[in-house]
């Protein structure tokens, strides 16, 4: 698939059959993540990969939307902000944004295979550090269901350029 393409086709699956992502593919969307670039290529993360049916009481409480243990993975990008970059000119931790970027590698590969994922941030952060034994220095970033989509996307208008790129 063409990179527009991917781009063109991602979209905020709310909605995943009951249907098993092949190994293959799994390994494919996590060798995305490391190719991400982080700052000063630290790679302060960790990519837990949840099995739903095992884990799905505790992923229910960590996001309460029904499809999201729906699909066979939930899978979680946590930074590690002890070890990633700081700005030293204002004391810019950048964990957030490595993880980030990791997250977005993960989601457009999965698009790439013909996997369906949905960023979430939205998540209790407290039942998350609990069910993933996080220690102080470990913040989870964000989730994504990942498996094969059983819901169309939704009407999503989008910003014109003029109406958010400044040329200075």
């Amino acid at each position: 698939m063409e990179f527009k393409d991917v781009i063109d086709k991602r979209y905020s699956v709310r909605g995943y059959l009951d249907k098993e992502v092949e190994q293959e593919k799994l390994e494919y969307v996590l060798n995305a993540a490391t190719i991400a670039p982080t700052g000063k290529n630290l790679q302060p993360f960790k990519v837990f990969v949840i099995d739903t049916k095992k884990n799905k009481e505790a992923l229910s409480e960590i996001y309460g939307a029904g499809w999201f243990v729906e699909a066979p993975y939930v899978l979680c990008v946590v930074a590690n902000v002890k070890e990633s970059w700081t700005r030293p000119w204002d004391g810019k931790n950048i964990a957030d944004i490595d993880a980030t970027i990791v997250m977005d590698h993960i989601i457009l590969a999965a698009t790439d295979v013909g996997l369906g994922t949905c960023y979430i941030g939205a998540f209790k952060e407290d039942k998350a550090r609990i069910f993933l034994n996080l220690s102080d220095d470990e913040i989870p970033v964000l989730f994504t269901p990942l498996g094969y989509a059983n819901a169309e996307p939704r009407e999503t208008p989008r910003k014109k350029l003029d109406e958010f790129v400044e040329y200075i």
